[in-house]
């Protein structure tokens, strides 16, 4: 068996004694006459679900409308608040007892449910397989991924979702662009044109501080990786802004290495201004072909050092001399391609003479083929690309021919998409498990975001992932690679909306001191701390409950946190007692949920819903007003708490604001961007709240014991998450016995990330597939 259901004879044995002592007070049918009847039955159908209470005896009959009842009764979501409500006790029982009957059934007949044949991949799996497969890591600007191929369409956070990667006429054409210029960079094409790359800089941007990766004594510019085509010659075009009287010094730098020392501003004597002031600045300078870290920032001067400490900080560009762009462009004087990683990564072989020739490319595009492809090659997968080869030899070099052949690669539906074939006779709709090279492929892009390497290539082509240790060692592996760190980039980003930071744009009258930098700094903070929890294999209730973070200085100054120094992140741990640690209390998330011009409990509220308890609620109703912050009285401003009472007055809105209101209020005491407060304008904060059950807290502190006096919820929705984004579809209701499973097996490892994953992996979504009805196209079996 591939995947577990271990633990389930264990909860049926304990169901089964708990239903024996329930039963004699309360069966489960009596638990739904007495509390749902009233709203669930044939007459009045209330939100579309009749309840027989005599069919939860046999649930599994109607798995998808019991799956719906479970999920109300884990959230004690229903009855309504106002209804009378059975004690905690039932509530877990009977979900219990319904769980137990649907996850019994599902060992049973397991259902993976569908997915296509076909599954592009996503323009970060593409990005990174490019990277993993070639050895380009960062294309020039001119090639960003971001102009080279359209943004992906996302469902539940999440843009790997099969069903809506499709692919028409007019994205082909970016991918054929993007192989061509793909190809070229990496194989170093003699040939390459001039490329203008214009890095312009935010002017949000704080310029009086280095710039993370560039050397210390700089200040302000830029530090970027991108890679060179070419062995030869680059010039860099510098703007500025506000340079005088005062001489200043511009260092470009490779590697960390000083190739140039422009001066600028400043006149003989020192007086007056400088001829050269706010003109463009000039120079070329000699790079290597490859991936490499430029730098071009100031020298950073004690004045001016005195003068950022003096002197308030300003916000952008401030009083001292500035950028605002940065053009690079080359190459010039080209003296070849250069030894560059993805040449080395390519060129396994060189021809010593013409008549070795042939074999040396077969050799590499065999190579190539098999990690492209994600399986080993035919003699069909080499026949198809020779010809490209042979064609680019005739009109030019041996590595002209590897160009071609390589740029038909990337466009090859073999790479392009993960194809999963059905085996050969089976009847539609019928359940089976992938085959090792299938599996290995699902492994890879669920913790890579990427193909396979050679490993796990090897062992799949071996039938070993047939073997729950190897394939559990496997994840593990994996995992201590640095290529996981997409589960934090990728995976945990989308989970919890974290790209969406870069679009906030908090109100500068009301947020001086928020800028670029600081809306950098807090996405990093957000990043190392789940990667911390991840690769530390610590617990997910951690992502609640940690009371240490990572700061920098302007972080630190942010939280008002003493003591750190420099712009480096170091971890800290929170006093006993502190309203900050974990996600609740990072300023990325609480700045994400909050207005440009002050904070929602709406937002927020329905964030933690969503993306922490998988408990959603209902689109918003049609015209909704817009909250009015204005009282009674001219000149009169309410506090957040009484605009929103005074909205939520209508009934329609009531139900859905009286579960995310409180959780916004307890949150309410962090601002807009994320700074502590005791006062909202002039009216002290109330952090108090209450659920529909009743239960009562106050403040982030409470609201974080609320959650995890029952984490099991919250454990569930990253479950949830995980497996949604492993297997690239959105979850339905017989996906449920799966995720419960997952959990189920968590539990003796303390719901560790690993467990997690390794669960995710050896679940019958994950491993198994349902045969199509269609009949295979042409497509999925050509290149």
């Amino acid at each position: 068996m591939r995947y577990h259901w271990c633990v389930l004879t264990r909860v049926a044995l304990l169901v089964t004694l708990a239903g024996v002592a329930f039963a004699q007070d309360q069966s489960a049918a009596e638990v739904f006459s007495q509390y749902c009847l009233t709203c669930h039955n044939a007459k009045l159908k209330t939100a579309g679900l009749v309840i027989n209470p005599d069919d939860a005896s046999n649930a599994a009959a109607n798995p998808e409308q019991w799956e719906r009842v479970i999920k109300k009764l884990r959230t004690n979501a229903m009855p309504p608040a106002g209804r009378p409500r059975p004690d905690a006790a039932t509530y877990d029982y009977v979900a219990t007892y319904l769980e137990n009957q649907l996850d019994n059934a599902a060992e049973a007949h397991p259902n993976p449910g569908k997915l296509p044949l076909l599954h592009r991949l996503s323009r970060t799996e593409y990005e990174n397989s490019i990277r993993d497969l070639l050895a380009v890591d960062a294309l020039p600007k001119e090639m960003d991924y971001s102009l080279l191929l359209p943004p992906d369409n996302s469902s539940s956070g999440f843009d790997n979702i099969a069903d809506l990667l499709f692919v028409s006429p007019t994205i082909m054409e970016r991918y054929l662009d993007a192989a061509h210029k793909i190809a070229r960079l990496a194989v170093g094409d003699p040939d390459t044109p001039v490329m203008v790359n214009t890095y312009r800089l935010s002017p949000e941007q704080p310029q009086d501080a280095r710039v993370d990766l560039l050397p210390f004594g700089t200040r302000g510019g830029l530090g970027v990786r991108t890679d060179f085509p070419l062995d030869g010659e680059y010039s860099v075009k510098i703007d500025l802004a506000g340079v005088g009287r005062d001489p200043q010094q511009i260092e470009i730098s490779v590697d960390g290495e000083r190739l140039k020392l422009i001066p600028v501003g400043g006149a003989p004597g020192g007086r007056g201004r400088g001829s050269n002031e706010d003109k463009p600045v000039e120079t070329r300078i000699p790079v290597k072909a490859g991936p490499r870290l430029l730098g071009v920032s100031f020298i950073e001067r004690t004045e001016a050092r005195d003068e950022a400490i003096l002197r308030p900080r300003t916000r952008g560009r401030g009083s001292q001399p500035s950028m605002i762009n940065v053009t690079v462009s080359g190459p010039y004087n080209a003296s070849g391609p250069g030894d560059t990683p993805s040449r080395r990564r390519i060129f396994v072989c060189r021809p010593a003479r013409a008549s070795d020739e042939l074999a040396c490319a077969l050799r590499i595009l065999t190579t190539l083929e098999k990690r492209a492809y994600r399986r080993p090659v035919t003699n069909e997968d080499l026949d198809y690309l020779m010809p490209f080869y042979k064609a680019g030899r005739s009109a030019g070099s041996f590595d002209t021919g590897i160009e071609r052949a390589l740029e038909r690669l990337l466009v090859s539906p073999q790479f392009l998409f993960r194809i999963e074939r059905d085996p050969t006779g089976i009847a539609p709709g019928t359940p089976y498990r992938v085959s090792n090279l299938e599996l290995a492929s699902r492994l890879s892009f669920f913790l890579w975001s990427s193909i396979p390497d050679d490993e796990l290539i090897n062992l799949a082509k071996n039938g070993l992932l047939d073997d729950p240790n190897i394939l559990e060692q496997q994840v593990k592996r994996m995992l201590a690679d640095p290529r996981s760190e997409t589960l934090v980039t990728n995976f945990a980003a989308q989970w919890l909306f974290l790209r969406d930071v870069e679009q906030k744009q908090p109100d500068l009258l009301l947020f001086p001191d928020f800028d670029d930098g600081l809306r950098q700094d807090l996405e990093r903070e957000t990043e190392l701390f789940i990667s911390s929890i991840l690769h530390e294999n610590r617990s997910v209730t951690e992502l609640l409950s940690a009371d240490y973070t990572f700061l920098n200085d302007r972080l630190a100054k942010h939280y008002g946190v003493p003591n750190i120094e420099g712009s480096y992140f170091r971890r800290y741990t929170f006093p006993k007692g502190s309203v900050r640690g974990g996600l609740l209390g990072q300023g990325s998330i609480l700045t994400l949920t909050s207005y440009s011009t002050r904070t929602s409990p709406v937002l927020r509220g329905k964030w933690v819903l969503e993306n922490l308890l998988d408990s959603a609620p209902p689109p918003p109703p049609p015209n909704i007003p817009a909250l009015k912050t204005e009282g009674k009285q001219p000149g009169e401003t309410l506090s957040m708490r009484e605009a929103m009472t005074q909205h939520r007055a209508s009934p329609a809105c009531a139900g859905c604001h009286a579960r995310m209101d409180p959780i916004g209020f307890a949150m309410e005491n962090f601002d807009a961007v994320g700074r502590w407060r005791d006062k909202d304008g002039n009216s002290p904060i109330d952090a108090s709240g209450s659920f529909p059950d009743g239960t009562k807290f106050n403040g982030i502190p409470g609201l974080k014991q609320v959650l995890l006096s029952h984490p099991e919820q919250f454990i569930n929705t990253v479950a949830s998450k995980l497996l949604m984004y492993a297997i690239g579809r959105n979850l339905q209701y017989y996906d449920q016995p799966a995720v419960r499973t997952i959990v189920r097996n968590a539990e003796p490892h303390n719901y560790t990330f690993t467990s997690l994953i390794v669960g995710v992996v050896e679940s019958a979504p994950f491993q198994m597939r349902e045969s199509q009805a269609a009949p295979r196209t042409s497509a999925a079996a050509g290149h």
